[in-house]
Parts: C-alpha cells; sequence; structure tokens
C-alpha cells in the first residue's frame, strides 16, 4: 500500500495526519453499490464513522444515502449535497436545535428511541407547523457479541424503545397529530464480524413484524441498522469487506413486504480499510520491562485503543526492510497511560524520525479527534492531493 515514492511524499509533510487512499475508498463504495443495486437496499452512510468533507462527497456521489447522530451531522450531509429524502436522523439524545434544524431540511426520518422523544418531536414540528416521518427504534434484545462499549441492542443498553414499551409508544403516536409512523428501526452493535449475529437480528425483526401486522400497521420501511466489521489484523489481505454475504443474508432470512423498503447504514464498513495515521517517532525509550517507540501520534488522533483497547496495525514504513526486529510497546505522547497503540509489538529496529503507519483508521479516528493537551488537530490528506 505504501510505496518508495508515498513514504517520500509523507517524508515532506507534518506528522501527525491522516491519509486516505481513494481509489480504495472508491473500490469498496463500488463493490457496496452493486451488491445494493442487486438486493434492493436503501444505504445510508453513517456519517459519525468518518465527516471529514472529502470523503462525505465521495460517498454522496457514489448514490448513498446519509445517516447522522446529531443536527451537525444533518448540516454536514446537507452541505455535502446529499438529498433531504435521503437524510435519516438517529441518535438517543437529539437537541432541540438539532431537530428543529432536520425539520427545516425536510428529512426523510426520525430514527426516534424513545417514547418521550416521540411526544418533543411532534411538539416541535408543532411549533414549525410540520409534520415529522418517524421510525421506532426497537431495541431487539439481539447479543452482538462484540466489544460491551459497542453493543447497542440489549435491554441495558441505552439505545432504543423496548419491547414491552411498543404499546405505549403506538399509543402516544397516535394521539401526536404532527408525526407519522413510516417505519422501524434496528441496530444491534459495531464491528460485527460474525454473520449469524445479522440472521438472528432478522429472525427477531421478523416476530416484531408480524407483531405490527397483527394491529393491522403496515410498515412501509424496515431498517437494520449497520455494525459489519472489517479485518483489522490483516487490512492489506481484505481490503473490500464480502458485501455480498452480508447483503445477501437479509434478503435470504428478512421477510419483506414487497411494498416494503429494506434501508441498512453502514459507516466503518466503507471508510476504515482507506485510511492510515501517520506519524513520526519522537523518541525510542529503554524501559526496565520493555522498550518504548514514542510517537508524535496519541490518543488525541486515534482514541480507540484507549477507549475500548482496539487494536490496530502498526507498521514501519522507514525501516521495512532493516532485518533486526524487537518488540515495543508503540505509545503516544499524551500525559495519560492509556495513551498507547499497542503492546509487545514486534517491529524492524526503530529510530528517532522513523514514520510509522497506523493502519484501518479511517473509521473513528479522524472523526473522534480531540484537542487534549492543546494539540494542534491534525491534518488529513487525499492520496491525489499528495
Amino acid at each position: 500500500m505504501f510505496s518508495p515514492a508515498l513514504l517520500k511524499k509523507f517524508q515532506g509533510i507534518d506528522t501527525p495526519f491522516y491519509y486516505y487512499d481513494t481509489k480504495l475508498l472508491g473500490e469498496t463504495l463500488n463493490a457496496a453499490k452493486k451488491s445494493t443495486d442487486k438486493y434492493d437496499i436503501e444505504l445510508h452512510y453513517a456519517l459519525k464513522a468518518n465527516s471529514n468533507k472529502d470523503i462525505v462527497k465521495l460517498i454522496k456521489d457514489s448514490g448513498f444515502g446519509a445517516d447522522c447522530v446529531s443536527g451537525n451531522e444533518v448540516k454536514r450531509a446537507s452541505e455535502c449535497g446529499f438529498k433531504a429524502n435521503k437524510i435519516v436522523f438517529a441518535g438517543v439524545g437529539k437537541s432541540d436545535e438539532g431537530i428543529r434544524l432536520a425539520l427545516k431540511k425536510n428529512i426523510f426520518c426520525f430514527n426516534c428511541e424513545s417514547i418521550e422523544e416521540l411526544k418533543v418531536i411532534n411538539e416541535i414540528a408543532k411549533i414549525e407547523n410540520r409534520k415529522a416521518s418517524i421510525a421506532l427504534r426497537i431495541n431487539p434484545n439481539v447479543n452482538a457479541n462484540t466489544h460491551h462499549y459497542i453493543t447497542t441492542g440489549l435491554e441495558e443498553n441505552k439505545f432504543g424503545i423496548n419491547l414491552w414499551e411498543l404499546e405505549k409508544a403506538l399509543e402516544v403516536i397516535h394521539k401526536c397529530t404532527h408525526i407519522k409512523l413510516i417505519g422501524l428501526h434496528f441496530h444491534v452493535g459495531s464491528q460485527i464480524t460474525d454473520l449469524k449475529v445479522f440472521k438472528a437480528l432478522c429472525l427477531k425483526v421478523n416476530e416484531i413484524s408480524q407483531w405490527f401486522s397483527e394491529r393491522n400497521i403496515f410498515i412501509e420501511n424496515i431498517n437494520l441498522g449497520g455494525g459489519l466489521g472489517v479485518d483489522y489484523h490483516h487490512p492489506d489481505k481484505n481490503p473490500v469487506p464480502d458485501f455480498e454475504s452480508y447483503f445477501s443474508l437479509f434478503r435470504k432470512f428478512l421477510k419483506i413486504h414487497p411494498k416494503q423498503k429494506l434501508h441498512l447504514e453502514p459507516g466503518r464498513v466503507l471508510v476504515a480499510q482507506c485510511g492510515s495515521l501517520i506519524s513520526k517517532v519522537l523518541y525510542v525509550k529503554k524501559g526496565a520491562k520493555t522498550n518504548f517507540v514514542i510517537l508524535d501520534a496519541g490518543m488525541t488522533e486515534l482514541l480507540r485503543p484507549a477507549l475500548y483497547q482496539s487494536y490496530h496495525k502498526v507498521e514501519n514504513l522507514t525501516g521495512a526492510k532493516r532485518k533486526e526486529h524487537h518488540r515495543y510497546d508503540v505509545v503516544g505522547p499524551i500525559c495519560e497511560s492509556s495513551d498507547r497503540f499497542i503492546k509487545a509489538v514486534e517491529l524492524p529496529e526503530t529510530k528517532r524520525g522513523d514514520i510509522i503507519a497506523i493502519r484501518t483508521t479511517g473509521a473513528y479516528a479522524e472523526s473522534m479527534s480531540l484537542d487534549y493537551n492543546l494539540r494542534n488537530k491534525a491534518k488529513a490528506y487525499l492520496a491525489e492531493n499528495l
């Protein structure tokens, strides 16, 4: 992925920075589009994964919609050219200001996560003299079998309306004259690599859909969220996910009425592999039990390892051909012991000034970046702009 010519370009750029391989991004988007067209699926890109304007515009140009979880994400999607009828607004804590903005934009749908939210959207829509299309985000109580910080579909999680609340939710919708129920929404978690989880979700959704049918309520849209994981350990071996197996599963196990539309909301799986965090070695420090490679990138540029101990492959680009190898803890400069990318990784002998690539950072790196310790925000570069 990193040619000598590209490494030479990297050496002329101030580190740390985010690098995006737009050729790989294009291949990923094309593969996803081919499968969604084949199975008649409406895809909304989850902006929370990466809201970089250039990346978002490329995804919009592929014909996908947008999945937003804040008013500013709705605004960003609109600014990047997404049509209002392709924007959905989710999130357990939508602000009044965000709701008003989305209403004025006349977005496709609000994915509502609580009974009180239904009432609030109705009240704001009444003031704005509008009618909001809503989907009920239902907690299906399906275990995603992933890290508990990114599991969202269990009753213990803060997301969604529980099954035992559905009768009450329908009563509220019936009384609210400025909202219209057009869909059901589900999302069980993120970085899911076992497709059996999605099969279990489909079977549960079939039961819930039947519950609505028994009450003579026709649901126009079924939205099963996102969550498909990527291969963090072998980014070059599996750069483009197996979209065919993923999308075909929903058509195989989900019972969809001919007049219903199936929606999905992937984020990470579209952008993760195209991104790398490029950093420089500040120091190599010998410790009592381990040697440390101290980078100029830290948890401020990539929070995931500190937040939930995620794995990212680390490569020494400068020293790739060195024969001698050592084990290192690769850490950042932030004044926190959790500011660590990886422990006991074997790398070529590493020296001050070496260029390091931290892989699969196209999702949840730039979008989660911080200015903690008054750090300057890292810049982002697309391959064609270097």
